[in-house]
């Protein structure tokens, strides 16, 4: 079970962290990551880490400004937002599972969403 949290109202140009917190064992070889989902939009991916966290894959408009981490010790992964824009605004899932299916725009298991709204 993934339990997200951290979401907020930040003014552009802001930050905002999130977490997911995964209760129960993970699989190894799967990524970790976030997707999102704007208003009328259909969901899409954010970011993905390995296991081991050695490897992190990014939507091409976040890089830069987004970073994923993990935790495998309190089995968290993280993503800092920084320069935050209002196109960024949307609810954000945390979800695990195998990377191809991951930038597919699926995953093997979700948590629940946490809102990001980000105000010009």
């Amino acid at each position: 079970q993934l339990q997200a949290s951290g979401g907020g109202l930040v003014q552009a140009g802001g930050s905002l962290k999130l977490s997911c917190a995964a209760s129960g064992r993970i699989k190894s070889n799967y990524h970790m990551g976030w997707f999102r989902q704007a208003p009328g939009k259909e969901r899409e991916f954010v970011a993905a880490i390995s296991w081991s966290g050695d490897s992190t894959y990014y939507k091409d408009s976040v890089k830069g400004r987004f970073t994923i981490s993990r935790d495998n010790a309190k089995n968290t992964v993280y993503l800092q937002m920084n320069s935050l824009k209002p196109e960024d605004t949307a609810v954000y899932y945390c979800a695990a599972g195998p990377l191809v299916t991951m930038r597919t725009g699926g995953a093997r298991s979700w948590g629940q969403g946490t809102q990001v709204t980000v105000s010009s």
